[in-house]
């Protein structure tokens, strides 16, 4: 096989940028490893920013995230029994988030690309990215029980923390930093109308707690929990117990309960490994870089990197120049970084570590209390809630 672009993962990341790739008439090939169910069921992130929905509107995958998402103009912080609401478009000029989950961007995109895109393989095994260095770099992949090569002029790698495209990257030209942090999220799915219409983002003694949604009828909520939680491990009564608590304030606001549909626990990371390009492989989203989810980045940086990456191709076609696509790694990695900055302040105003001492939960008292009594820092959470500038 061969193609212009081979796009491994069909993620949001790697879906997009085949629409992308195929309104500007560059022909693209993706391959999935997981089958088309799995894909579009998959739970991740259910916040876009800003300049994600209008990247998916622009691209033609808008419709029906416009009907069903939730446009979301504020989120609303709780601490020492207190509410404060942060007002998105007040802070930032008018912009505002939207609620819509990614299984339903990812089931957008596959019906748009089945149906006017280039080939996109499911159940296609990467199992190498071999000739990064070259001007004919090639995915070897394994499909329907036999290996085959896809030869590309370019290479994106959309396929997650654990694929095979970072590995193509030489060692000794790989920097990474990382975090990981000693406390998870207890996610869980609730068939029951959500408590508030806002995300609600609450700082406790006992740990943190998010209150937030899928749809009108559907809840997804959060616990901070100890790393290594079994999510088995907690009865529903306690779950609910555990959130009332701690989303707790002076006025008669209650939480609903409901019927749990489902319940997780997702490790918290910071990862970024530089650089995200190699030859002619470009690395994008988890492939790249891992934000803890307290931010609601992880997607929407993966939206930046394939805009910026089409952008620099569509270029390079148009004058010849290599500028942009030489560029790729450092404009992708100053967005990134301010991301996981956001992410990490977040994580840890927020959140109590294990070994926290009475000095520093104060402290998180104190930046909280700086955000609801002074515009300026207010303004910073809600600029970079909404989002980074993808140009």
């Amino acid at each position: 096989m061969r193609t212009t672009v081979g796009i491994i993962g069909a993620g949001p990341a790697g879906l997009l940028l085949a629409r992308l790739l195929h309104n500007a008439g560059i022909d693209s090939v993706v391959l999935e490893s997981r089958d088309r169910a799995y894909v579009e069921q998959r739970q991740r992130a259910g916040i876009l920013e800003q300049g994600t929905v209008d990247v998916l509107r622009a691209a033609g995958a808008g419709e029906r995230m416009d009907r069903e998402g939730l446009r979301h103009d504020g989120i609303e912080l709780r601490f020492d029994r207190r509410r404060h609401r942060v007002d998105f478009p007040a802070l930032t000029g008018g912009r505002s988030v939207m609620v819509y989950a990614q299984t339903e961007v990812c089931k957008d995109l596959i019906a748009l690309q089945l149906k006017e895109g280039g080939p996109l393989l499911f159940e296609a095994e990467a199992l190498a990215v071999e000739g990064a260095e070259s001007d004919r770099p090639s995915v070897r992949f394994r499909h329907e029980g036999r290996e085959d090569v896809l030869e590309c002029d370019y290479v994106v790698g959309c396929d997650g923390f654990w694929g095979v495209a970072r590995k193509a990257i030489p060692a000794e030209l790989s920097r990474v930093f990382e975090r990981t942090y000693p406390f998870g999220w207890l996610g869980i799915l609730a068939d029951v109308p959500p408590s508030h219409d806002e995300l609600i983002y609450a700082r406790h003694e006992r740990g943190f707690a998010l209150l937030s949604m899928r749809s009108p009828s559907v809840s997804r909520l959060y616990l901070q929990v100890p790393a290594d939680t079994d999510a088995q491990s907690w009865t529903d009564e306690e779950i609910w117990d555990e959130l009332q608590r701690r989303f707790e304030t002076d006025d008669d606001w209650t939480l609903r309960r409901g019927p749990i549909t489902q319940k997780s626990v997702t490790p918290m990371r910071s990862f970024v490994h530089e650089p995200m390009r190699h030859g002619r492989l470009f690395l994008a989203g988890d492939a790249a870089h891992i934000v803890p989810p307290t931010g609601a980045k992880g997607l929407n940086l993966a939206v930046g990197d394939v805009v910026t990456f089409a952008r620099a191709l569509v270029h390079r076609r148009q004058t010849g120049s290599e500028e942009l696509l030489d560029a790729y790694s450092a404009h992708c990695l100053r967005r990134v970084w301010q991301a996981e900055r956001f992410s990490y302040d977040m994580t840890t105003m927020l959140h109590r570590a294990p070994d926290a001492t009475p000095f520093e939960e104060r402290l998180q008292l104190a930046r909280l209390d700086r955000i609801a009594s002074c515009r300026a820092a207010e303004t910073d959470l809600a600029e970079g809630y909404t989002g980074f500038p993808i140009d």
